[in-house]
């Protein structure tokens, strides 16, 4: 069986975690943001878990990780 190709694409937006669960970063969070409140920024620069209906997708994607 020949070795698979991680998407470089993904494996620069999620990252595993102990448990081997995906972290990733939120999105809206690059530009148009003096309408967005201070709370709501605040929010999206903390990370979260993978919701488990796309890690099934990701972990096909990221062979390695």
């Amino acid at each position: 069986m020949p070795k698979l190709k991680t998407k470089r694409a993904a494996a620069k937006r999620f990252h595993a975690t102990g448990t081997g669960k995906l972290k990733r970063f939120k999105a809206y969070k690059s530009h148009i943001l003096t309408k967005k409140t201070t709370k709501r920024k605040r929010n999206l620069r903390k990370g979260t878990i993978t919701d488990p209906t796309n890690a099934k997708v990701m972990k096909k994607v990221l062979p390695y990780l």
